[in-house]
């Protein structure tokens, strides 16, 4: 599994009540900021109302002997994180989503889920926190594990709401909330290039720009040099896409991509791998500059392919600061897992990953890096200030979704609620025997031939990142 899961915190504004799995189901977008593909979320629910609290959102592990360490890892996440925030949930709520390959087969997409929403309501109910309603939500039908009523929860599911037409889509548009598609589509914005041509050009000029570079910077005489270089380019290349007209953003990243050659992003992209490099750039992080620079780092983190993978953690990162500055938490959550999955011991992608999923407020560190332009007070750098930003409790929690508190009312005959209202506690779990590695926890493999004269230097400047001051974590 991997450990760097996303929660939330919990909204609040107006309220709106939710009756039932169709308005559940048609909420969740609206509660995560993005349709949760190949996920499953959990959210707290608090008081006798139902209000919802924490949201927690993990990749599906693919291999079944999984879901039962994963699910009780996930449950007291949740659990333990709500505790902290709003006290202790009362029931907890949770949606799997996963379309079929063939996009016809929700049906057996959800009975091939089935075990694993019983571990995560056997390891809810083992922590004494019921499971109020488990969705199921693939090829635009959701069915629910909870109910076994064929008259309101049907063998072949019920069709999910168009988008648009419901309450809770009335509710966000007037609160500003926004669905930014899926989160493949998310994702595909940050990934590296898949195109054969492509991704061999980048590919031989991070291989023909790394040996001068990294030598360079690993001398720490002209470490220094290498730096303002860096910045220099990085901010010619923002000034360059930020000359651009506005397009959809499909569009966009294609421009994006073609204003921006590759010699000038193999040269960014190494050179962000020192620390003090990366913390400097990060002081790019409001307004029109701030947008100029995520549209690079995005452009960035789709360059570093093959063995240059790892490389991805430092432009991901400062992707994912930029959006949680800018507001777009969501977007913040992709790009920071994204970097975990690159480098999941990216010391600032973790520090960023957990303080935008405690809700703290980035001001924070905004005012770090406005004091000096170079990452921090006392030399400590960004990764000091989140870090003291949450020990210290000197920030303040906010919630993901600017917008209407939910609470949930589910309808059920008075006879049927009493006798499943304890179904958390005695649901059995059916996990498989043994587990293999988690996915996304492994290093990136590689797409044709690596960096042959170059290899030996690549490992040391990984080695020099862990080492010193000039540590690229």
């Amino acid at each position: 599994m991997n450990k760097h899961h996303e929660s939330t915190g919990p909204s609040d504004g107006q309220q709106i009540t939710l009756r039932g799995p169709a308005e559940l189901a048609d909420a969740l977008p609206y509660l995560m900021g993005f349709h949760p593909s190949d996920s499953v979320v959990m959210v707290a629910l608090h008081g006798g109302r139902g209000r919802f609290g924490g949201r927690l959102r993990l990749g599906i592990p693919q291999a079944p002997g999984e879901w039962g360490p994963v699910a009780e890892q996930l449950a007291e996440s949740l659990i333990s994180g709500s505790e902290r925030r709003d006290g202790r949930p009362d029931a907890i709520v949770i949606f799997l989503c996963q379309d079929s390959p063939d996009g016809e087969s929700g049906h057996l997409t959800m009975e091939h889920l089935r075990p694993f929403a019983q571990s995560l309501r056997t390891a809810c109910g083992a922590l004494d926190v019921p499971v109020l309603e488990a969705l199921c939500l693939s090829d635009g039908r959701y069915w629910s594990y909870c109910c076994p009523d064929g008259r309101c929860c049907p063998p072949q599911g019920k069709p999910l709401a168009m988008p648009g037409t419901t309450v809770m889509a009335a509710a966000a548009a007037y609160a500003g909330i926004r669905v930014r598609g899926t989160l493949r589509e998310m994702e595909a914005r940050l990934a590296p290039w898949q195109a054969p041509d492509d991704a061999s050009a980048q590919l031989r000029a991070l291989d023909r720009v790394a040996p001068s570079l990294v030598s360079r910077i690993l001398d720490e005489r002209a470490k220094a040099q290498v730096a303002q270089e860096t910045l220099m380019l990085a901010h010619t290349l923002m000034g360059r896409l930020g000359r651009t007209q506005p397009a959809p953003e499909a569009v966009s990243d294609l421009g994006d991509d073609q204003l921006i050659d590759e010699d000038e992003a193999a040269a960014v992209i190494l050179g962000l791998q020192d620390r003090e490099t990366r913390d400097k750039a990060a002081a790019w992080m409001e307004g029109p500059e701030g947008h100029r620079a995520l549209r690079l780092w995005r452009t960035l983190a789709r360059r570093c392919v093959g063995p240059y993978g790892e490389h991805a953690a430092a432009p991901l990162t400062l992707a994912g600061w930029v959006s949680w500055s800018t507001g777009d938490e969501p977007g913040a959550r992709v790009a920071l897992a994204m970097a975990l999955r690159a480098d999941p011991e990216y010391t600032f992608a973790q520090l960023l990953h957990r303080a935008c999923n405690e809700g703290l407020d980035p001001e924070t560190l905004r005012r770090c890096l406005r004091g000096d332009g170079s990452g921090g007070a006392g030399g400590e750098g960004p990764e000091a200030a989140v870090a003291g930003a949450g020990d210290a409790g000197a920030v303040t929690g906010a919630g993901a979704a600017r917008g209407p508190a939910l609470h949930v009312r589910r309808v059920r005959p008075a006879a049927d609620r009493a006798r499943r209202r304890g179904s958390g506690r005695r649901a059995t779990g059916t996990g498989g025997t043994g587990t293999t590695p988690a996915p996304g926890t492994g290093r990136p493999g590689t797409a044709g031939p690596g960096p042959v004269a170059t290899g030996r230097r690549m490992r040391d400047v990984r080695r020099y990142g862990r080492r010193g001051a000039g540590t690229r974590r």
